[in-house]
């Protein structure tokens, strides 16, 4: 019998043939590398495996149900998740491996994230921790959240000093198309945990996420990028009310 991986680098992945191949290139210190993913309709698939990957092909349902399939699925004592627009650098990965011999039980990734070809520093952008380096027997996910995913995790989690680089949205309008993709999703999260929105709320809403992401969180750091961003998201908070309020109105 095979010996497990010790550490398996994971990328969930639909039509990601434009990125693949760079995100395998950066994983190839692990033990393994493992593309899941959602039956891409591009070339994915084939040059995934051109690259050396083993790929894995699952039906996707929710951001939050794929991540915990993928884990389910791997059987590498640790997993490492990256996603396809993002690079792990020399020095991010030669802290993994020195921290996964250590007791905790998960490890927070700090990202620097890209954004129309700008290094965001506010607006929630930096440094945006993320949950990626997990004890695969001490964590799961919080099936309750379709987006922006919760983790479970059985013991302490640390944070990492090295960073992701996340090349997140080169276009805007790759940004609304995803932002639009979330919306459904959170809102269909909130009217199920019984967030229902009274007529002000896409407003007061809106106005809250503006305050929060320009000012509170330092998008003004970023000056007319920033106020950009911010407004955006204000947008999309407010759509994202609007979208409740009519599910919970349907049901």
């Amino acid at each position: 019998m095979p010996d497990i991986p010790q550490l398996a680098g994971v990328i969930l992945t639909h039509n990601e043939a434009h990125n693949i191949a760079d995100c395998i290139d950066a994983l190839r210190w692990a033990d393994e590398v493992v593309v899941f993913d959602s039956f891409s309709t591009d070339d994915t698939v084939e040059r995934a495996r051109a690259a050396g990957a083993r790929v894995i092909q699952h039906p996707f349902e929710d951001y939050g149900r794929q991540r915990q399939a993928a884990l389910d699925a791997v059987e590498a004592e640790w997993i490492f998740f990256v996603d396809a627009d993002e690079r792990v650098t020399p020095e991010l990965a030669e802290e993994v491996r020195e921290k996964i011999g250590r007791p905790e039980r998960g490890w927070w990734v700090p990202r620097y994230n890209y954004i129309f070809g700008k290094l965001t520093r506010g607006a929630g952008w930096y440094p945006d921790y993320q949950l990626r380096l997990l004890h695969r027997a001490s964590a799961r996910y919080d099936l309750s959240r379709p987006v922006h995913e919760i983790v479970i995790l059985d013991g302490e989690a640390g944070h990492l000093s090295n960073h992701l680089v996340h090349f997140n949205y080169t276009r805007v309008e790759q940004f609304h198309e995803k932002q639009r993709r979330y919306i459904r999703l959170e809102a269909q999260r909130r009217v199920n945990e019984g967030m229902l929105p009274k007529l002000w709320t896409p407003f007061s809403g809106a106005v809250r996420e503006f305050w929060r992401r320009f000012v509170t969180l330092g998008g003004y750091r970023d000056g007319l990028h920033g106020l950009r961003l911010s407004l955006f998201m204000a947008y999309y908070e407010y759509l994202t009310w609007r979208l409740a309020a009519r599910m919970a109105a349907e049901r």
